[in-house]
Parts: C-alpha cells; structure tokens; sequence
C-alpha cells in the first residue's frame, strides 16, 4: 500500500526557504540518528510514535483540535519536512489533499490509510474516509509502520515489530470492549453531526438514524435544508434516540441546536473527533475513553 506522490508541487519546497516576510527561515530538521517521518495529522504521527519510539522524529501537520483538516492549507515549512521524511503518512481518500499535494523526497515510503484499509462505500451510499475510526484498519496500520520503518533502519526493525505487536494488542482490547456493546446493544438508534464516528458505531452493532441529508451538509459546512432540520430534531422527541455523537471540531449554529434539543430530551452527548485532544498523545487511550462514554450512556436505565 505504498505510492509515490506526484511531484508536481516543487513550488512549495521553494516557498518552504521563506517565511511570511520573505526572509529566509531554515525549518528545523529531526534529532540525528533518528527517522524523520511525517503524518497528516496527530491521529497518525501517534501510531507512527508508538510503533517507532525513540528511533523516529515525528511532525503532525495537523496537531491543533480546534483544526478542522477538511480545510487546512499546509503552511510552506510543511513541504520541507515532508521533502526531508523517509515516511508519510496521509489519510488518503480526499481527507487531507494538503499533504497528498506535498512532494517527498525519491527515498521516502507513503503510506495511504484509506488505501491500505481496504474498505468501500456501501451499496448506494458515499465512501466515509474516516478511517482512523477503523480499528482493524488502526492495527493493519501499525504493522505496514514497522515494516516501513524497518526498511528505513534495519538495526531498529525488531523493536519496530514488537511494538507494532504490543500496539495490536491493545487495539484487540479496545475491539473486545466493542464486541461486548454489540452484545448488549445491537440495534439501538443514534444519531450523529457527521459519519466520523461510523466505522466505530456499526462496529458496535449501533444503528445511525440521522438523516444522510443532514450528516452530510454538516460534513460538506453547508446548511441543511429546514426540512431535514427538523426531522432530526425529532430524533430527540416522541421515541428518542440514544446517544447523540458529535463531532467537536465542527460545530455549527445548526449541530449546536441538534446539540440542545438532545440535552433538553436527556439524550447523552460524545464527542468525537478528527485530531487528539488537547493533553492526549496515546491512540488507544483516546479512542478507549470515546468508548467509555458511549458505553456510560448506552447503559443508563
């Protein structure tokens, strides 16, 4: 699941020389005898830390939660340091075009998750790229990280694989953790601001009643029509769904009243989101506390 990036922008590597006055800023490079590797956003420079350690130098493009990567535009030190990397990680699938639009270096190995994922659109449905919420994806992940890694610094490929093994191991925890809510809550109704979450919630055997009209004009920051407003705020009335899921990083006028009407009928709220939290660089932990809340409200009497 390897590709090399078109090289097509080698204007950004020029700008990359310069800062925003023109003057020349030169970008810091990684720690010597360490990989440079670089990842779209935190999500991905955490798996990349935990497979890695202390032999690789990771830089997040994105790292800010308040960032929403469907909009970001890569500043021109981002071309440096992926023109410098010896591994890419990039979401694919339209997610992150910033960084597929950066040129690495001829050496450099690219990986694209939605590529190495394997998965598809559903029968009639829109392919949903979100999918770091894909944990057997997260795990396939961390195996082609070590073998990458270790392409880059052979000395270091059996710490690589032991901790792309330590990592799965975990992700099987959190897997077990969804199987049991599909044991005891298949079939029940949610509702969500955007399909973010969806890998993880039909995992779990959840059913998402929101509108697709609605999900995805938030998804595409653009106004659903009344009518499809209104038919998920009744999602929240007279046989309410239970869980509401909301995607912290793009709130809106609209996904704040969907927020309200569901606080004021009892609905519980989780957030989710597209980068770590602020204070969180652990994968696992992040996903594993998403998991506890999800699970705190479907269990309530």
């Amino acid at each position: 699941m390897l590709r090399a990036l078109p090289g097509l922008f080698a204007l950004a590597l020029a700008l990359s020389a310069c800062d925003g006055s023109g003057e020349s800023a030169p970008a810091p490079g990684p720690a010597p005898g360490t990989i440079p590797v670089v990842a779209s956003t935190d999500v991905y420079g955490a798996l990349v830390q935990a497979v890695g350690g202390d032999r690789v130098a990771v830089t997040s493009l994105i790292d800010d939660p308040a960032a929403d990567p469907h909009s970001y535009e890569a500043p021109p030190a981002a071309a440096a340091a992926v023109a410098r990397a010896r591994l890419v990680v990039v979401n694919g699938g339209g997610y992150d075009d910033f960084a597929e639009r950066l040129a690495p270096g001829p050496d450099a190995a690219v990986i694209d998750v939605v590529a190495l994922s394997g998965l598809s659109a559903p029968a009639g449905g829109e392919f949903n790229e979100h999918v770091w919420y894909s944990l057997p994806t997260m795990k396939k992940l961390a195996g082609q990280i070590a073998a990458d890694l270790g392409t880059a610094d052979p000395a270091g490929a059996p710490q690589f694989t032991t901790n792309a093994d330590a990592f799965g191991a975990r992700i099987d925890g959190l897997v077990a953790r969804v199987d049991a809510l599909e044991a005891a809550h298949s079939g029940t109704r949610i509702a969500v601001t955007e399909p973010v979450p969806l890998y993880l919630t039909d995992a779990a055997g959840l059913v998402d009643a929101t509108p697709p009209e609605f999900s995805e004009a938030v998804e595409e920051d653009a106004d659903p029509p009344a009518a499809v407003v209104a038919a998920t705020l009744d999602l929240f009335r007279a046989d309410p769904v239970r869980v509401l899921l909301v995607n912290a990083q793009t709130r809106t006028a609209v996904t704040d009243q969907v927020e309200q009407t569901a606080r004021a009928a009892g609905v519980p709220v989780v957030e989710v989101g597209e980068t770590l939290p602020a204070g969180t660089d652990d994968y696992v932990e992040w996903i594993s506390g998403q998991l506890d809340l999800l699970t705190k409200a479907l269990d309530r009497p």
